[in-house]
C-alpha cells in the first residue's frame, strides 16, 4: 500500500501536530528512544486517573449524605 492509498487516522493527525518528526519516525517503523519514560508516563496517568475517580466518588457520597441530612432535618421539623 502506498502513502497515497493509506487512511490517515485522527490520532495520527494529533501525533503529527504534536511532533512531525516523531510521526515520521513511527511511519518508518523506528522505535522511540525513550520507551522507559513513555512507560513510566503511562503508569503515572493510570494512577492519576484512579485518584480522580476516587475523588469523584467521594464527592458523590458527600452530596448524597448532605441530601440525606437535609431530608432528615425536614422530617424532624414536620
Amino acid at each position: 500500500m502506498t502513502m497515497k492509498q493509506r487512511w490517515i487516522k485522527a490520532s495520527e493527525l494529533s501525533e503529527y501536530l504534536y511532533c512531525q518528526r516523531a510521526w515520521w519516525y513511527r511511519l518508518q517503523g523506528l522505535d522511540s528512544a525513550n520507551v522507559k519514560e513513555l512507560t513510566h508516563g503511562t503508569a503515572e496517568h493510570v494512577q492519576h486517573s484512579r485518584g480522580v475517580r476516587w475523588v469523584v466518588w467521594q464527592r458523590s457520597m458527600a452530596f448524597m449524605l448532605i441530601v440525606a441530612a437535609v431530608v432528615l432535618l425536614v422530617i424532624q421539623m414536620i
